[in-house]
């Protein structure tokens, strides 16, 4: 363990690297830095390792699980936050949704040389200093490893009086981004001036809190997966209070200070939190440093106003908003806004009927001017595409105005007048008199930004309507070009998609759940590795989902967020389908091996490796004596593997059996042998042979050549069941018996109506094994006219979730079903690491007839640039390998192709060659004797 004075010497050392980090995610800055270099990752298992100790010292408590010993693992630590303390508004509880205002002066001589620290809250902060937005956070984390963020003040503190602000949510309910936890603030600036004088700002009494009555303390929740429905009041803000000529007041109390350490996050202080009635272990929790960049903030307005409506209210806008009762308006299909300047937009608001009370409490007399009844406008405004961020606009208008602002994924112009039609997504805001500016406190997902104003009449003028967009700094931007519109416009809606569910954590879409999974989603690393080249994303996201582990040896598939330990007690009283998803456990797998091929990186699969194996353990643990792994009666968890690819929930039994026989054998047994446990990864080989084994035996029909899902109650049910992944996973991972591999890929290219074929993110699973087999003109045609054509590809510049989608409905139109980018990378460029690290690479191109490709995989080593053109038969290559990356090019043996094969085993019908590290090789394919 480090010192105080050796970690009081690690803030200064790696000041510099945390100004340049921050400085590359300052708004509108385009720039990216090199972010802190942390240590090792800790191995802390889920209540179950200390952080401190060596995996050899988790053995008695991972029971009869074998755990090497030799590997030592270092925590990630952050610097000694003493003298800081946790914060909070002076109270005995904290009411959901409770927003509370932390505010420091702080007097400098003069402009620091640097001012660097850290910040954490829980559940999610907003950081200005001197009237200035500087950064949003944390990352969504497990509150038992919750994350402090880096921040750097050193270009927005001046000489003379400086304020910091701090705005603090506290969720206090689930959501997507949130499990649970417990309110705190923390802070510890270091500043250093021009002399090397060095003071530290630390949260502490010294600072003043007040409870934020312009957000409603206590307000309900907006659905499941979304803790905050926001409503913000104008009237009751302070605004001006993050700068000097500031003057506190009685509603401003010295800061609550928690008992409980800064090292350690906030669920492990003395304040009480009444709702879940939790509390922390300090022994085996730890507060840690922010292991990604700080995100990237650009402005992005709105294309333009998309139509105009009015809205006459049959019951008040405040009980609709509540509860959606039915009738509560008539929609009138007028245009209700007129542009009086580019960019501005007029409503005149009628006035209130004689005797009607507005939302915001407001009466009309009676005898009043009557201007057309309890009338609201809506505004409808478009983005060029589908964004994450938060919505804003500007706004002149009289006090007591209200704006509820709606957000939409999909909307048809014509369609619902409101567009509260996506789980009730909408914002609240009462104006104050003359000019508002506002600006949600939370990120939504929308192409579509709705205002309806109503509540006292008179002119109001509306501007400046957008998105503060959120972005991941990516270390490289991307580049996949191909020869087709359609097929670039499918690309470019990719690359927008996983901007969109690629940020802080890997999730499905920000527009409903916004929770990291793995199974279907995990697949969006390839895209993350291969297009972006970003390793600490992935690496991030192999231990916060592995957090996830449960005391019975299963993963809660989307960790960190909410929705699974909601399902843990809906379960047990059986009140949902939806359990921890054992199939994502076994992805998991592959993406800590995945990760391990694209990087090298051993030290990121040290804190997920002994949770795998206790997984391992409870798979083992689960089998029936038919050998295979059961499907249905599971108690607690579940197993879903596609929801729309199987009749029967026992149809799934195949592909999971053999599913689990891959990753035993060609995920886990490798893991276990590069923690030099090989007594464990020959018994997790053996495992999966066995599965497969077993599968075969009640699954494999030798008749047809194929995997039937139904096969052992064919005589019941009469029609037979395939599915695309049952089929793909076997010609993967070559289970097929005797390699009869030819009626399952014919299969997979017809599509026949008995076959189920999987929604979009499960896609990829198909398309590999047609490439595998040699089908690359199937994927190309899937990708033009199944892909291609989306509505979501056309309108949005996103991949949606499922096949069809509605617009104005619950459907996500950006989710991470990002199969046509990471194909177009793995299976049409044909580009995949043969040696961890990318040492060695594979390259089988396989473009059909598509005539130009070029684009550039980025890996640890080096840009891998590819580039193809020309018809097929008569094509010409160039693959550039980056130094420490020895390359091997795959390509049809009847093409002829200028370069000395290589000896050894090929795919049928296919020859090797050998292709230079550090150097671009030019091939021209033509077909022998053209």
């Amino acid at each position: 363990m480090q010192s105080k004075a050796g970690r009081r010497f690690t803030i200064v050392k790696n000041a510099e690297l945390i100004r340049e980090q921050v400085r590359g995610r300052m708004v509108c800055t385009m720039t990216r830095r090199e972010f802190i270099k942390n240590s090792a990752m800790t191995g802390s298992a889920l209540l179950l390792i200390n952080p401190e100790t060596t995996l050899e010292g988790a053995r008695a408590d991972l029971g009869n699980v074998t755990v090497p010993g030799a590997i030592p693992i270092a925590p990630i630590e952050l610097p000694d936050l003493s003298p800081a303390r946790w914060l909070w508004y002076p109270s005995g509880r904290c009411l959901q949704n409770t927003f509370v205002l932390f505010r420091r002066e702080v007097r400098l001589g003069t402009k620091p040389r640097r001012a660097t620290g850290w910040i954490a809250a829980d559940s999610r902060y907003l950081l200005e200093v001197n009237g200035k937005r500087v950064q949003w956070g944390p990352a969504p984390s497990d509150p038992r490893w919750a994350e402090a963020d880096p921040m750097d003040l050193t270009e927005v503190l001046e000489p003379g009086v400086n304020v910091i602000g701090v705005t603090v949510l506290f969720y206090g309910q689930g959501d997507g981004t949130w499990p649970m936890g417990k309110p705190g603030f923390l802070f510890r600036l270091e500043i250093e001036n021009d002399a090397g004088a060095r003071e530290v700002i630390a949260s502490d009494a010294a600072w003043k809190a007040m409870l934020a009555r312009a957000w409603r303390p206590g307000h309900y929740k907006r659905w499941y997966l979304r803790a905050l429905q926001e409503e913000f009041d104008a009237r009751l803000y302070p605004y001006g209070w993050t700068t000097s000529g500031y003057q506190t007041d009685s509603n401003w109390l010295p800061a609550l200070e928690l008992a409980g350490s800064p090292n350690k996050p906030s669920v492990c202080t003395s304040y009480y939190e009444y709702q879940f009635d939790i509390g922390g272990n300090p022994g085996t929790m730890a507060l840690r440093p922010r292991r990604i960049p700080l995100l990237r903030e650009v402005m992005v307005p709105v294309k333009g106003l998309a139509e105009s409506n009015w809205v006459d209210w049959q019951r008040t806008p405040e009980e609709y908003f509540e509860c959606r009762p039915p009738n509560s308006f008539r929609e009138i299909r007028q245009a209700c806004a007129a542009e009086v300047a580019p960019g501005t937009w007029e409503v005149a608001l009628p006035q209130l009927e004689a005797g009607a009370k507005s939302l915001t409490g407001s009466t009309r007399e009676k005898g009043g001017q009557d201007a057309g009844g309890n009338r609201g406008a809506a505004l409808t405004f478009e983005l060029e595409e589908q964004v994450v961020g938060w919505p804003y606009f500007t706004i002149e208008a009289p006090e007591g105005t209200v704006i509820e602002l709606m957000v939409q994924e999909a909307h048809r112009v014509g369609g619902p007048v409101l567009l509260n039609s996506h789980f009730d997504s909408w914002a609240r805001f009462v104006c104050r008199e003359g000019e508002n500016r506002f600006e949600t406190f939370d990120y939504e997902s929308c192409r579509w930004i709705q205002l309806h104003i109503h509540g006292v009449g008179g002119k109001v003028q509306v501007r400046d309507v957008g998105v503060r967009r959120r972005l991941f700094p990516w270390p490289n931007q991307p580049r996949v070009r191909c020869g087709e519109p359609a097929l670039q416009r499918l690309m470019d809606a990719s690359i927008n998609t996983l901007n969109n569910s690629a940020q802080e954590t890997c999730v499905d879409g920000m527009g409903r759940e916004r929770q990291q999974y793995s199974g279907d989603c995990g697949h969006q690393l390839h895209a993350i590795h291969l297009a972006f080249g970003e390793t600490r994303l992935p690496a991030r996201y192999l231990a916060t989902f592995s957090q996830g582990i449960t005391l019975d040896g299963y993963f809660l598939d989307c960790w960190p967020a909410y929705d699974r330990l909601a399902r843990l007690m809906e379960r047990q009283l059986q009140l949902t389908d939806w359990g921890p998803i054992l199939d994502h456990g076994i992805q998991f797998n592959f993406d800590c091996w995945q990760h391990y091929l694209y990087t090298g990186d051993l030290e990121a699969l040290k804190e997920p490796y002994p949770r795998l194996l206790r997984f391992a353990k409870y798979l083992k643990g689960i089998q029936g004596r038919d050998g295979l792994l059961p499907v249905e009666n599971l108690g607690i968890p579940s197993v879903w593997v596609d929801h729309i690819a199987y009749q029967r929930q026992r149809h799934k039994q195949c592909a999971f059996n053999l599913y689990a026989a891959a990753m035993f054998e060609h995920a886990l047994a490798p893991i276990c042998r590069l923690f030099g446990d090989s007594d464990q990864a020959q018994a997790y080989r053996q495992l999966g042979r066995e599965l497969l084994k077993a599968a075969i035996r009640k699954f494999w029909s030798p008749q047809l050549g194929l995997f039937v899902n139904n096969l052992p109650w064919l005589p019941e049910e009469k029609g037979m069941r395939l599915c695309d992944r049952s089929l793909a996973t076997a010609i993967l991972f070559d289970q097929c018996p005797k390699n009869n591999v030819t009626q399952s890929l014919k299969t997979l290219a017809d599509c026949p109506p008995e076959m189920g074929l999987s929604y979009p993110a499960n896609a990829g699973w198909r398309l590999w094994a047609l490439a595998k087999g040699g089908r690359a003109d199937v994927v190309m045609k899937d990708l033009r006219e199944r892909w291609a054509t989306k509505d979501s590809v056309l309108l949005n510049r996103t991949l949606q979730e499922d096949w069809k989608d509605a617009p104005d409905s619950g459907s996500q139109w950006s989710h991470c079903a990002l199969a046509p980018l990471y194909v177009m990378f793995m299976s049409i460029a044909g580009i995949r690491p043969l040696e961890p690290g990318f040492r060695r690479c594979e390259i089988r191109p396989q473009l059909a007839d598509l005539e130009r490709l070029d684009l550039v995989a980025r890996t640890v080593q080096g840009p891998i640039e590819f580039t193809a053109e020309g018809p097929g038969s008569n094509r010409s290559i160039s693959i550039g390998l980056p130094p420490g990356c020895e390359g091997e090019l795959l390509v049809n043996a009847d093409e002829g192709v200028d370069l000395e094969p290589m000896p050894g085993s090929n795919p049928p019908h296919c020859a090797r060659f050998r292709l230079p590290a550090g150097k671009t090789t030019r091939v021209e394919r033509k077909e022998r004797g053209a």
